[in-house]
């Protein structure tokens, strides 16, 4: 069975104006377009186009067949600037927070919440800009402290580095807290690294100069210094398990994550960062931050498959030497077409997709894809 979906983009304020878009074929909003949510989130459900293909049900939050709880969300998403460092609870902390909150009283929509529901939310993104940059995971602080030296003589730049020698977990865990802490001492340091950058060239440069002019004076511009800067060409994917701190910097991509509102900031935000419960969460092993690489079982065909049960991606091209392309379904899916068109066949029937089009596909184990050449991208839960 295929129905067919559709949304408006989220306006936040980091959005482009031109990117959704130019890769849907849609027309722009004239304001910030961030990001378009695929799937039965309550936060913006997925319309559907025709409710009479779905028993009258008008979105995907109120049909049967997706509304008990869609494991994923599928996004574009658009960057024209840094999103705030955050980072996700694994499941057994967000149970436990979300169960710690309700026995405290406090309403699903206090500001003090930190967990807004019992679900983790690992998620992916595959880049389509070139670059897509983010920050991603804690880096070996030795690399941060040689960086942070060669980036000026300033004395609280000094003395900000030598701290950082040590065992790197509790090197990093302490730099965290003490950045994140509000001491008079961590503005003179964020003026320090910011003067410093103003007549640099590099990588740290640009990171603090991108980042001044987003959120200036904010503790999170050094706090990225200890991460990985991650430039992902297109096609690449970067996947964000529990724990990992992270913030996207700027760039266009399809981002598919488990569908909770769990974000635990940690900086490059005006928003409440609750300080204990962020280290509590995060995930102080410094990592290399590489691409997952994809499984290929047939030609056209990159399977992404993360160590979560909630969501996998396929990315499929069709076209020239590939005619069609037979792919397996481990759940109610969600494709949609991202360039040129395309023909989806299963067992029930078949659907035509243009670019922009998207549509769920349900009560399906086997599709072909295939009726001209077309880019198509495929969400459904993990095997």
């Amino acid at each position: 069975m295929f129905v067919r979906i559709g949304n408006t983009p989220r306006d936040y304020a980091w959005g482009s104006t031109t990117a959704i878009a130019g890769l849907l074929g849609t027309r722009p909003s004239g304001g910030p377009e961030a990001e378009l949510w695929l799937g039965a989130h309550p936060g913006s459900p997925s319309r559907i186009l025709d409710p009479a293909q779905a028993d009258g049900a008008t979105d995907l939050a109120s049909w049967p067949v997706t509304a008990g709880r869609l494991p994923y969300l599928l996004k574009v998403l658009a960057a024209d600037g840094p999103l705030s460092l955050q980072a996700h609870p694994s499941p057994e902390q967000a149970r436990a927070g979300f169960d710690r909150e309700n026995a405290a009283g406090l309403a699903a929509d206090s500001p003090e919440r930190n967990y807004k529901d019992p679900f983790h939310k690992p998620e992916l993104i595959f880049a389509l800009s070139d670059p897509f940059d983010a920050l991603c995971g804690f880096r070996d602080p030795a690399l941060s402290r040689v960086a942070l030296e060669e980036l000026g003589d300033a004395p609280a730049i000094r003395t900000f580095a030598a701290t950082l020698d040590g065992e790197p977990g509790a090197v990093l865990r302490r730099a965290t807290e003490w950045l994140l802490g509000g001491s008079p001492e961590v503005g003179e340091l964020v003026t320090a690294v910011v003067q410093a950058a103003a007549d640099r060239e590099g990588q740290t440069a640009d990171t603090v100069r991108m980042l001044s002019a987003a959120f200036p004076g904010d503790p999170g511009i050094v706090l990225a210094l200890l991460l990985n800067r991650v430039a992902l060409s297109p096609g690449q994917v970067l996947y964000l398990p529990a724990g990992n701190i992270h913030a996207y910097l700027r760039g266009l991509g399809i981002e598919l994550m488990a569908a909770s509102d769990n974000v635990l900031r940690g900086g490059l935000t005006p928003k409440r960062i609750d300080v204990p419960e962020l280290v509590s969460v995060l995930d102080f092993s410094p990592i290399a931050a590489t691409p997952l690489p994809p499984e290929r079982p047939a030609p056209g065909v990159e399977e992404f498959r993360p160590d979560v049960p909630d969501f996998a991606l396929d990315h499929i091209e069709v076209g020239g030497d590939v005619a069609s392309a037979e792919v397996s379904l481990t759940g109610t899916a969600i494709a949609l077409c991202t360039a040129g068109a395309v023909e989806l066949t299963g067992a029930a029937g078949a659907v035509h997709l243009d670019r922009g089009d998207a549509v769920v596909v349900a009560d399906e184990s086997r599709l072909t894809v295939g009726g001209g050449a077309g880019t198509l991208f495929l969400a459904m839960p993990n095997r």
